[in-house]
C-alpha cells in the first residue's frame, strides 16, 4: 500500500462483524543509509536477567543483513521484497543470494568501514544512541513487563540507520532465531550463547577474575 485511502478500502473490505483487527501502523523509513546501494539492518542482542532492578547486558558482537537487490523508491518496487527487506529468510531466495556470506556483515566490520566513510566521531555517537535506543525500550516497560527473578529473556533488536545517520528501532523479537545460514555466523551465535551462559551462571560455579 502506497496512500492511505488504499488502507480505507481494505479497512472497508475486511470488516466483519466485530470489526477489523488491530493492527500497527509503523513509518517506513524513505532514506535508509545504503552500502553499494542496498539496504541493511543491524541485529544486537540483548540479555535482560532483572527488570527490578534493571540489568540488561549488550552483546558486542551482532551483524548487519543485507538485501541482494540495489535500494529503490520507485512504486513499481514497493512490493518488491528483495529491495526492501533483509530478512535471510526472504533473501536467501533471491538470485542473486551470496551463500558464502549469507547476506551478513559483522558488526566489527560495518563499524571499521563506517568509520572509514564518516570519521570515529560521529560513527561512536551513533552506536551509543543504538545503546540508548535499546535502554529506552527497557526503561518503557519496566514498571509493566512480567518479572521472574528465577527467569531470563534475550531478545533479538532490529535497527536501521538512515543516510543521516539516525538510529531507528524497527522491532524486538522476544524469541530471536538462532539459526545460522554461515560458519561465521553459527560460531558468533555459539559464542554469544556460551557467554549468556556464564553471565547466568546457573550452577554458581563462576569465577570472577580481575584484569
Amino acid at each position: 500500500m502506497s496512500n492511505l485511502n488504499q488502507i480505507n478500502n481494505w479497512k472497508s473490505q475486511i470488516k466483519g462483524e466485530a470489526g477489523p483487527e488491530l493492527y500497527i501502523a509503523q513509518r517506513y523509513v524513505m532514506n535508509p543509509l545504503l552500502i553499494g546501494g542496498k539496504k541493511f539492518d543491524l541485529r544486537i542482542y540483548a540479555l535482560v536477567t532483572n527488570y527490578n532492578p534493571l540489568t540488561i547486558y549488550l552483546y558486542k558482537t551482532g551483524f548487519a543483513r543485507f538485501t541482494h537487490q540495489r535500494y529503490s523508491t520507485n512504486s513499481e518496487d514497493i512490493s518488491n521484497n528483495m529491495v526492501h527487506l533483509t530478512n535471510v529468510a526472504i533473501q536467501k531466495n533471491s538470485d542473486n543470494y551470496d551463500e558464502k556470506s549469507g547476506g551478513k556483515w559483522d558488526l566489527r566490520s560495518l563499524k571499521v568501514y563506517l568509520i572509514s566513510k564518516f570519521g570515529a566521531t560521529k560513527i561512536n555517537a551513533l552506536f551509543i544512541e543504538l545503546q540508548e535506543i535499546i535502554l529506552k525500550s527497557f526503561y518503557s516497560v519496566q514498571k509493566v513487563i512480567m518479572n521472574d527473578k528465577h527467569c531470563f529473556e534475550l531478545y533479538g533488536y532490529d535497527l536501521l540507520i538512515d543516510e543521516n545517520l539516525k538510529p531507528w528501532l524497527i522491532e524486538i523479537n522476544a524469541n530471536p532465531s538462532l539459526s545460522s545460514n554461515t560458519q561465521s555466523d553459527n560460531e558468533m551465535k555459539v559464542k554469544m550463547l556460551d557467554d549468556m551462559m556464564t553471565v547466568l551462571d546457573l550452577e554458581r560455579m563462576y569465577i570472577y577474575y580481575t584484569y
